[in-house]
């Protein structure tokens, strides 16, 4: 009798889409469309940063989002109702979005008429973690009531993330939160990643991250 062929489905799929976003990337680098796929767990503040930061944006470059939720429009109509053209990623059972799902996005939007484009991915900490979507920067949220140790209980989407917000500075008296702790974590784990502190509700902070972000797209 032959022996059993074992397919590693998951590393196919993983594989095929991996090359998928290189080209993407390829394409969006050309297109000089900078694109940013926005990561955190649910009520972390995506929308909220989005909101905050896309108004500072808008006049100056033309600026999309593609939303991704399992159900509902609600961000995406808050987005449009800031006068910014969104898309909204309908996943259904899929808990992230891989490159060929954002290719559809980018697609409906005509993304070479844009300067920058952000991803709102699907609220999780696993699964958009294992999926590279084509974007030019990975961007992870994490706010303060969800704890300093989550670079431990979710090393991956710290190890594959450019950038680091930490939200909801505004209740850091309010936690026992401690920013030194998760950068001690982060430095063994991603010791090149780039960390801003900030609250989205107030505003403070939020320079930082705005000027970071100009600078980034004058070197595109």
């Amino acid at each position: 009798m032959d022996d059993i062929k074992l397919i590693e489905i998951k590393e196919e799929i993983l594989a095929d889409n991996d090359l998928a976003a290189q080209q993407l990337r390829e394409k969006l680098r050309g297109d000089k469309t900078y694109v940013i796929n926005l990561m955190s767990s649910p009520g972390a503040g995506k929308t909220s940063l989005l909101l905050k930061t896309i108004s500072v944006f808008k006049d100056s470059h033309k600026t999309a989002v593609i939303e991704a939720d399992i159900d509902s429009m609600v961000d995406a109509e808050k987005i449009r109702d800031a006068g910014v053209k969104s898309v909204q990623l309908k996943t259904g059972g899929f808990c992230h979005l891989d490159s060929q799902m954002v290719k559809q996005g980018l697609d409906a939007l005509g993304s070479e008429n844009f300067d920058l484009i952000f991803i709102e991915n699907v609220g999780n900490l696993v699964c958009p973690a294992e999926f590279d979507t084509g974007a030019i920067k990975n961007v992870m949220i994490l706010s303060v009531p969800e704890g300093d140790d989550k670079p431990l209980k979710y090393p991956l989407m710290f190890s594959t993330s450019d950038v680091l917000i930490i939200n909801k500075t505004d209740m850091l008296a309010l936690s026992d939160f401690d920013i030194n702790i998760l950068k001690n974590h982060i430095a063994r784990l991603n010791p090149g990643m780039k960390i801003f502190e900030l609250s989205a509700k107030t505003g403070q902070g939020m320079n930082g991250w705005i000027e970071w972000l100009k600078n980034q797209l004058a070197e595109f």
